[in-house]
């Protein structure tokens, strides 16, 4: 592989001839750009510079590898060349700089909302609006925890509590906790290492993670951070190729994946208008707008990411992914006791209760709130046996936990609270 100039690489900046630095590397992008899921804007930006700050959190890095032809590598850049590009400090770059001077030491944060405080101050604009971003109004998210405010203990007294032991199976596997690290996409844009940080402290604390299929890590760097035999799920987005699909879910269950959780309250991402008002892909220079680029405003990390999924899925797919693999399938994303006693006639090992943490119909009820209706309607079909019922969605302390196994979960999962964040 040759070296390739810096000022070579900056002849190529128009839409009809677009290369771009991604690691060191020069790739040729033209004839991908109108393919390009996030559109073709995000590029155009970095057209015939280095664009590897906005690549790196929200791609795995052998994406390129996987989805696009060989002969768009068109060499390496000149190292010295490249070391020599002077780095402008922004503005938002100075904001964080000064947030993370100031920041609480970490045995001054007591709670998810003291960690939530300051990533908020910490974090990118377009970081933080992906992290923090709701439905439309965003009620449904608020509205995730709230219900647990209304829901009181009935304390009793005078019980041997000397020894208490939390630890739990769920899916056969043994684990420390009622809780797992739930699926969430795009974790470098809290941290540089991203869900690999999650990986390791998983592990450390034998806490079940859930990897996500759109992480920025590869789901091989993942499974290679987690320590052996400790027990790791696999969500999965179906993609409207379901050839893709199956290369996934027979991957995941040869490197050991306990549990299949199939996403299913997603057919298209939400209108997530906090996103979207940041403009996760950003204006092009003058020059491209110029060439008549395009240009969406409803365009948000989200939707940048999300464009392959299959909107026809629906129950007599059960039956698919039962034929291939032996995975425990559960269906993510119930909102109703009917379907989730459909989940169960359907042949699922269970189901995660979830609203999809407020992100996708604005109004649909919040999961603490539907359990006992879910657990009921089990029951009443005599179909609760073996079968293993989670939630997700605005858990922020121990109370939430205790309050969701009360009322019948097998445990449940957290996904904003613990979502890598940098604060060197």
């Amino acid at each position: 592989m040759g070296i390739v100039s810096l000022e070579e690489v900056q002849k190529h900046k128009s839409k009809d001839d677009i290369w771009v630095i991604i690691h060191g590397k020069v790739y040729d992008l033209t004839k991908f750009l109108p393919e390009h899921p996030g559109g073709q804007k995000i590029i155009l930006k970095y057209a015939g510079k280095d664009a590897t700050d906005a690549f790196d959190p929200i791609h795995p890095p052998d994406i390129i590898q996987r989805f696009l032809p060989p002969e768009v590598l068109k060499g390496e850049v000149d190292p010295k060349a490249l070391a020599g590009i002077e780095k402008v400090e922004t503005e938002e770059d100075k904001r964080i700089k000064k947030a993370r001077e100031s920041m609480p030491r970490l045995d001054e944060m007591y709670n998810s909302f003291d960690f939530e405080a300051v990533a908020k101050t910490v974090m990118k604009g377009d970081a933080w609006a992906y992290y923090s971003s709701g439905a439309d109004d965003e009620i449904c998210m608020r509205e995730n925890h709230n219900a647990f405010h209304r829901i009181w203990f009935k304390p009793r007294v005078m019980v041997n509590v000397k020894d208490v032991d939390p630890s739990t199976t769920m899916l056969g596997s043994r684990t420390a906790f009622p809780l797992y690290i739930t699926a969430t996409a795009l974790g470098k844009l809290g941290h540089p290492e991203g869900e690999v940080v999650l990986t390791r402290a998983a592990a450390k604390r034998n806490v079940i993670q859930m990897i996500p299929t759109l992480s920025s890590c590869s789901f091989d760097d993942i499974v290679n951070a987690s320590s052996p035999g400790h027990p790791q799920w696999f969500q999965l987005y179906v993609n409207s190729n379901r050839d893709v699909s199956e290369k996934l879910v027979r991957y995941a269950e040869s490197r050991g994946m306990k549990g299949l959780f199939i996403t299913a309250d997603a057919p298209q991402l939400g209108r997530r208008e906090k996103d979207m008002r940041q403009k996760y892909l950003l204006d092009a220079p003058d020059e491209m707008e110029r060439n008549e680029t395009e240009f969406r405003r409803d365009e948000g990390a989200a939707r940048a990411i999300s464009h392959f999924i299959d909107p026809s899925l629906c129950w007599d797919d059960v039956a698919w992914f039962k034929s291939i693999t032996k995975m425990p399938i559960l269906i993510k994303g119930i909102q109703s006791a009917e379907d989730a006693v459909l989940a169960a006639k359907y042949g699922c090992q269970g189901i995660v209760i979830s609203n999809h943490g407020g992100r996708q119909l604005d109004f649909a009820p919040s999961a603490i709130e539907i359990l006992p209706e879910v657990m009921a309607a089990l029951k009443r079909e005599k179909l609760d046996e073996g079968f293993e019922v989670y939630i997700d969605g605005g858990i922020r302390r121990g109370s939430d936990i205790f309050k969701a196994i009360a009322l019948g979960a097998r445990g449940v999962g957290i996904g904003r609270p613990s979502l890598p964040m940098e604060i060197r």
